[in-house]
């Protein structure tokens, strides 16, 4: 019997042993494991601890700013700032929600939600304001952070919110001269290493830094003090007249330089949220606005008349108050009539255009024939962009095979063709400089380089110009349908246009128009081209000669003597 115990615990201290003997062993192993860390890989864990700590972040770089000619800010960066927060570290959400949720306009409840819980990360706001941002910046909340940021900021507002564009939440360029000129514009972020604290929380210190490029300035042709004064006169113009909207351009004829591109309504660009939900406001600007052009497009067939010494200035035409093609065919039968006559006249060329005759225009694209009236809508311009350095439409011009037997009556007097504001005020420039199509343009210059644009086309000798010239000083004249386009102590040429609007549905025009009136002063020297057009005017008139032209005599009033132009 007592051999038993005798061997039971001479088991158990064999098993103590062996017990005892592993501890050792584990304990070498552990103190084996703690000396290779400690020396072998003491310097690769030092930096995989100091790696940690560091954290590298993006250095917004500032877009670049669209000046105007006079030196004023039409778009520009401003320093702002996105403020973020670590849950896990906020001790007290409610309190730090009610000491920031005021200064950052959230309510307090929906902040507290934000900032709760044992999240890392919380975005509470983007585009603060430095005020705002260094009011709370000055708290030195634990969990709250702040990375810098850039928000696009147009102090012209609605002024010239169609000509500069928008600018998305990465700061890309979406519209207008923004998107034209992304490349220019768009700065090069820099980055910056920084070393963290313990709890990753706080910058301990800056290590290394890339400083980042700004984006280039954009200079523009465009004047900012008379482009604000256009828009009051458009806005005033709609206002009387009853109007849907309005347009105006003004430009340096003999090189195309834009002064003003103007439209009615407008959008405020620093409102994002109502500006993208609106998209119609994006298309209204008039390189994109779509018009039939009336009256004013009479001067194409005439040039090209003169051109091809089809007709002289003084070449003389019967003209009844209507003319009929296809009589005998109810199918195909149009009529065209006078706006203003109702008796059998006998006109010259130059009487056609003063009277803004479209029995007149007929005769005289009769004798030039179609294929050479198709000839000078192209050589005009027409059918193709101008080229300006903005977004544009082409407009819509027949291709030869689809003109019919009654395009003859309405294409020379500007009806079955569509065009922008700015490919018309570019053809007119033709006129007023000597015949040449130049290339309108906004961008003076990028960064102090001017950029390169195509050499100008002479369309038409100067003798042509020249008659032209004196044909539409006569229309700004007592015997002519502009005579509100006067401009005191100047001779002005120009052409009024009154349109009526076709119904896209049904195709048929109906009782809404568009008076437009485009001319240059002064006359002999033009220095200035004001282009106007008004959408759908209900009240008082609908004719070019009673809408557009005071708009235009206005409009040069005040560039002429904020230019400086003298007679």
């Amino acid at each position: 019997m007592s051999q038993r115990p005798s061997r039971a615990r001479a088991a158990a201290n064999r098993r103590i042993r062996v017990l005892v003997a592993a501890m050792v062993v584990l304990i070498g192993l552990m103190g084996a494991r703690a000396a290779f860390l400690g020396v072998v890989r003491a310097d690769e864990l030092t930096d995989v601890a100091r790696e940690a700590q560091r954290r590298e972040t993006a250095i917004p770089a500032p877009r670049g700013a669209i000046v105007s000619s006079d030196k004023q800010m039409l778009a520009v960066d401003q320093l702002t700032a996105t403020i973020t927060a670590s849950p896990y570290l906020i001790e007290n959400p409610a309190a730090v929600a009610r000491q920031i949720g005021p200064i950052l306009r959230i309510p307090v409840a929906e902040l507290v939600e934000k900032v709760s819980g044992e999240g890392q990360y919380a975005l509470l706001a983007s585009n603060v304001d430095q005020t705002r941002t260094r009011r709370i910046r000055e708290m030195k909340i634990v969990g709250i952070h702040f990375a810098d940021s850039y928000t696009r900021f147009f102090p012209y507002r609605d002024k010239a919110a169609q000509v500069i564009g928008l600018v998305g939440n990465e700061g890309e360029g979406q519209t207008g001269l923004e998107a034209r000129h992304d490349d220019d514009l768009r700065g090069i972020a820099g980055t910056r290493l920084d070393a963290r604290d313990a709890r990753y929380d706080s910058t301990v210190n800056e290590l290394a830094r890339t400083d980042p490029k700004p984006g280039k300035t954009v200079t523009l042709t465009l004047n900012a003090g008379i482009q604000d004064k256009v828009m009051s006169i458009l806005t005033e113009t709609v206002e009387t007249y009853g109007a849907t909207g309005a347009s105006a351009i003004v430009m340096n004829p003999k090189d195309g330089s834009i002064i003003t591109m103007a439209t009615v309504p407008s959008f405020d660009p620093n409102e994002r949220k109502k500006t993208l939900t609106d998209q119609v406001l994006l298309n209204s600007a008039p390189t994109w606005r779509l018009y039939e052009p009336g009256s004013t497009f009479k001067v194409v067939t005439v040039a090209g008349a003169l051109e091809d010494n089809v007709v002289t200035p003084t070449t003389l035409f019967t003209l009844e108050p209507t003319v009929t093609l296809f009589p005998n065919d109810p199918a195909s039968r149009q009529t065209l009539g006078e706006a203003h006559r109702d008796t059998r006249v006998t006109y010259s060329t130059t009487e056609i255009i003063a009277e803004s005759s479209n029995v007149g225009t007929y005769k005289i694209a009769e004798k030039l024939g179609e294929a050479r009236v198709q000839e000078w809508i192209r050589r005009f311009g027409f059918g193709a962009r101008t080229g300006i350095d903005s977004s544009e439409e082409i407009g819509l011009v027949r291709k030869d095979e689809d003109w019919s037997g009654t395009s003859i009556l309405s294409i020379p007097i500007g009806q079955g063709i569509t065009v922008t504001l700015a490919q018309m005020a570019r053809a007119y420039a033709a006129i007023a400089n000597g015949g040449q199509l130049v290339t309108p343009h906004l961008v003076r210059d990028v960064a102090g380089v001017t950029p390169a644009r195509p050499v100008a086309t002479q369309i038409l000798s100067p003798e042509t110009a020249t008659q032209m010239n004196e044909m539409l000083k006569g229309v700004v004249s007592d015997n002519g349908t502009g005579t509100k386009a006067e401009v005191p102590g100047f001779e002005v040429a120009g052409k009024t246009g009154t349109t009526r609007k076709r119904n896209e549905e049904t195709g048929q025009y109906e009782d809404r128009y568009v008076a437009s009136f485009i001319g240059y002063l002064p006359a002999d020297d033009p220095q200035l081209l004001i282009a106007v057009a008004v959408d759908e005017p209900t009240k008082t008139s609908f004719y070019g000669g009673d809408v557009a032209a005071p708009a235009f005599t206005r409009i040069a009033t005040f560039s002429l003597q904020q230019l400086g132009i003298n007679p």
